[in-house]
């Protein structure tokens, strides 16, 4: 019997689960891919809506106007499926959902995804086999544009609808008083409305830098407050840097942590997102799905007591595409009973021994799936386990090396180009 196995999301995790279903076809049958939205390309697919769709749902994308990617193409893309080698190596969004778009018509994923479609709910059912042994299936209910709904059942599910969708907003005492407007940076598309006017930005990562940097060009006074060391490159004239927001009086004026006190027209929250996945019981499934981590995770993709349903692309600071690969591949792996995995126990501890690891280590729970220098020993474990090809060194190599040049160059470092030499050496081009 093939195996039936349902795909949420047609965003760059799920394009790549679908892909590799699709060329594994003695195993399993196509995949089944529910998309919320009327394209592929997840967060990729920038929307000028904010707020919610025609049909009332939450718009999806936190896709701004003038992104441009933070990695360079050669090391974002698939390692099977190049990006085009006449573009330069930093792109606009729009070259990214153009590759994605081409990646899903070059593995023919179309024909196997449903466009607005909303999985409503996705449900552990036990059945034994007929050797006796019990098995777990799913039972995915689902509604079409129609609001006709249906209820499938799958062998597996891959849950790949992303995490830049559901604003985390960390509570500031006194922010009801704030005279001025309160955003996230979820709903932020472009700089031009915030010219002249003086605004807070909460949050120093990827895109609170970004962001910051976008207001300025068009004269905005900026406030970046952000509780990281203090960057020690040069900011372009109209950021400042300041400490966390912690309060805002009853006037309206917002206190920080290093005592000092401010005013400002607009507050800006780039504080990053929050887990959530209604179409699932995280108590059924014996998971802890909290704002900013789901908890235990085996290998950060399966619970331990259902090791055939897969979170793929739940770690951050990570090298997405390539990351999502491993993830798949070795996902597959699993339901095709080439790599056999520890009993529940053995799974849960190793879990929460690695969990704990970390939180002694002082790692706040925030920040337990932050990668960062562990991807690479984390794929390499992947593709060793699994038996399929490890990412080439030469993608951590010009990895570090972009993340070294962001830190020293944060306005300039995507004007550089490079171009992989072999799977060890890469070059820059002039």
């Amino acid at each position: 019997m093939l195996q039936r196995v349902a795909v949420i999301g047609a965003g760059a995790a799920g394009l790549c689960a679908a892909r590799h279903i699709l060329s594994r076809l003695n195993s399993f049958a196509p995949p089944v891919v529910f998309e919320l939205t009327d394209k592929v390309g997840g967060t990729w697919c920038y929307d000028e809506r904010v707020g919610t769709y025609d049909n009332g749902l939450p718009v999806h994308s936190s896709m701004y106007r003038d992104l441009k990617t933070n990695l360079p193409k050669e090391v974002m893309m698939f390692p099977d499926y190049p990006f085009d080698p006449k573009l330069n190596s930093f792109l606009p969004h729009q070259e990214v959902q153009r590759y994605l778009e081409g990646y899903c018509q070059s593995y023919n994923i179309l024909p196997h995804i449903r466009f607005n479609t909303v999985v409503e709910s996705v449900k552990p059912v036990g059945m034994t086999t007929e050797g006796g042994e019990s098995r777990t299936t799913w039972k995915v209910t689902s509604s079409d544009p129609s609001g006709h709904r249906k209820t499938e059942t799958f062998d597996s599910v891959f849950v790949c609808s992303g995490h830049y969708s559901h604003p985390h907003t960390p509570d500031i005492p006194g922010i009801e008083n704030f005279k001025g407007k309160v955003l996230h940076s979820h709903v932020y598309r472009y700089a031009e409305p915030f010219s002249g006017q003086s605004v807070v930005v909460l949050g120093a990562k990827a895109s609170g830098l970004d962001i910051s940097i976008e207001l300025a060009k068009v004269g905005a006074q900026v406030t970046l407050s952000h509780g990281r060391p203090r960057f020690t490159f040069p900011l372009p004239p109209g950021i400042r840097q300041s400490s966390p927001a912690v309060a805002v009086d009853e006037d309206g004026s917002i206190h920080f942590q290093d005592g000092s006190v401010g005013t400002a027209d607009v507050l800006m929250f780039c504080t990053g997102y929050n887990f959530k996945y209604q179409f699932l019981d995280g108590a059924e499934l014996g998971l802890e799905i909290q704002d900013q981590l789901v908890s235990p995770l085996y290998r950060f993709m399966m619970p331990p007591a259902f090791p055939s349903l897969f979170f793929i692309g739940l770690c951050k600071m990570i090298c997405p595409f390539p990351n999502f690969n491993c993830q798949v591949q070795f996902a597959l792996a699993v339901l095709d009973s080439s790599v056999t995995l520890p009993s529940v126990a053995q799974m849960e501890d190793e879990v929460r021994r690695e969990l704990k690891e970390k939180v002694e280590q002082g790692v706040q729970q925030r920040h337990l799936l932050i990668m960062e220098q562990n991807q690479w020993e984390y794929c390499q474990t992947l593709a060793r386990i699994a038996g399929f090809p490890p990412l080439a060194p030469v993608v951590r190599s010009l990895y570090e090396e972009v993340w070294w040049q962001r830190r020293v160059h944060p306005e300039n470092y995507r004007r550089l180009n490079y171009r992989l030499v072999s799977d060890t050496q890469w070059e820059l081009i002039e």
